[in-house]
């Protein structure tokens, strides 16, 4: 129907650049699925940030996952040369037909004129050698109005390669070591699944955050209700304050694994919770891949592009802040948004109890 579309019999070799952090990377996973069962024969390689690898590595479609280390440009100019050279002849050694390039990142612009496949695709930027750097461009690289998974399956769109409903599943492996360990975890604890609520209150970015001690009464009223409530985080210092600042606050036990897990054991933990509750973070599209239910709380950002997706869910924002989702972090920038930090407890356990 397109008369540039890409005849995808005649590929080979597809790499798929997402440069971007835990949550969008994972978020990727359909263009994966979509591919290869358009291209069977195909070999399909990802392109990410090392720290991010975790949420692509299992999937059935990927061949190969190509590493960019963040760390190379703090150890110095000739060990960062050699780390880049080093992955630019492993990506020409692979001779790609296609490059799907997923964000506006300038390196995926480089590596389509180094590298010379036969097609590429790329959101639409403005700039003369952006746009003479790709033979396909779609409309965005995000869209307010458009769930991040359509977005990122829009670039195959683009190129004559329409998804299926059964592609569009975000797909990831925990994988056998991080299922035995939860597993073991839990059963220290006495636990079972689905017999707890896996909260997960903390972001990297603070601002998008629920008070804690908001959290702390979530937490007593799904004790309450019968459940075991355990608590994770990253082992960021200031997201393990908040943990400890909710557990100061809770007057009923939880269990407290926070910094304790994997990317790959929060999925598997999740996928044993009879719920999950947290914010706009990678672990809540995490447990939204394993099926979870799960109750997200969205403030400046927009939960539209970044809900929780394909599981039974429900989102938590304010109706007094038409503002929102203004993007910000915090109003006037002050790390504080008030149309997290005023939701009331109440609407949140209402949430829960409806998937409950």
């Amino acid at each position: 129907m397109l008369p540039d579309a890409v005849p995808t019999a005649e590929l080979r070799r597809v790499l798929v650049i997402k440069l971007r952090h835990h949550g969008d990377v994972l978020l990727s996973a359909p263009v994966f699925s979509t591919l290869k069962r358009i291209a069977p024969q195909c070999e399909i390689d990802a392109l990410v940030y090392g720290e991010t690898a975790p949420m692509l590595e299992g999937h059935p479609a990927i061949t190969q996952i190509h590493r960019i280390d963040r760390a190379w440009k703090r150890q110095g100019l000739m060990t960062q040369a050699s780390a880049e050279w080093r992955l630019f002849r492993t990506l020409r050694a692979r001779r790609y037909d296609l490059i799907v390039h997923l964000t506006e990142a300038k390196r995926g612009a480089w590596l389509v004129r180094l590298l010379g496949p036969r097609w590429s695709v790329a959101p639409r930027q403005k700039g003369r050698f952006w746009q003479s750097s790709f033979t396909h461009f779609t409309p965005w690289a995000s869209n307010p109005r458009r769930h991040t998974v359509e977005t990122n399956l829009d670039a195959l769109r683009r190129l004559g390669i329409q998804p299926s409903e059964a592609d569009k599943a975000v797909v990831l492996v925990p994988g056998a070591d991080a299922e035995q360990r939860v597993e073991a975890m839990l059963a220290q604890h006495g636990l079972t699944a689905c017999a707890f609520a896996h909260l997960h209150p903390t972001s990297r970015w603070l601002f998008k955050c629920w008070p804690a001690e908001r959290v702390a009464q979530l937490a007593d009223a799904l004790a309450e209700r019968g459940l075991a409530v355990v608590l994770t985080a990253a082992p960021d210092p200031r997201e393990r304050a908040m943990i400890d600042d909710i557990r100061a606050s809770v007057r009923t036990p939880v269990i407290d694994l926070s910094g304790q897990l994997s990317l790959k054991e929060v999925a598997a933990l999740s996928a044993r919770a009879k719920l999950f509750v947290g914010v706009d973070s990678a672990p809540m599209h995490i447990a939204a891949a394993m099926g979870t239910p799960t109750v997200a709380l969205f403030g400046p950002s927009g939960d539209i592009e970044w809900g929780p997706w394909r599981t039974a869910h429900r989102i938590v924002v304010s109706d007094s802040h038409p503002c929102r989702p203004c993007g910000q972090d915090g109003c006037g920038g002050g790390k504080i948004s008030e149309c997290l930090t005023t939701l009331p407890v109440e609407r949140v356990l209402a949430a829960c109890d409806e998937l409950l």
